[in-house]
């Protein structure tokens, strides 16, 4: 009976390889956990009821997000998280007697960019971009 040859060499060029790419994907996965959108922003919403530029100013701390909206609706408290590259924060209006939950949700692409989908309370929805001022 023949026993295997096991090479070493090509095991070990494997395994190195195997480690190298885990180090590279945690790397990857640290950096997209350092987004930090804390500062002011100005967004472009654009809905099929028409389009406007709120200012939004964040506080973000770790995953949780807390901040001020202001814009043709007033000023609000807002709140939400940042994971990773998504960005998700809500806070409620009164739009014309009507009050309304507003929720935002995206990608911050760099660190002076964001882009995602607003929805109204159900009655209208629309997208964003958005650039740290």
């Amino acid at each position: 009976m023949k026993h295997g040859v096991v090479r070493i060499g090509a095991l070990a060029a494997g395994l190195a390889l195997a480690v190298r790419c885990a180090g590279i994907i945690a790397l990857a996965a640290q950096g997209a956990s350092k987004v930090d959108v804390t500062g002011t922003w100005v967004l472009t919403v654009e809905t099929s009821q028409g389009s406007g530029t709120p200012t939004f100013t964040f506080k973000q701390d770790g995953e949780k997000l807390t901040g001020k909206y202001s814009g043709q609706f007033g000023e609000a408290t807002l709140t939400g998280t940042v994971k990773g590259q998504t960005i998700d924060y809500s806070f409620s209006i009164d739009a014309q007697g009507t009050p309304l939950e507003v929720t935002y949700t995206g990608k911050v692409q760099n660190k002076d960019s964001m882009s995602g989908s607003v929805n109204y309370g159900g009655v209208a929805q629309g997208t964003f971009t958005g650039k740290r001022k």
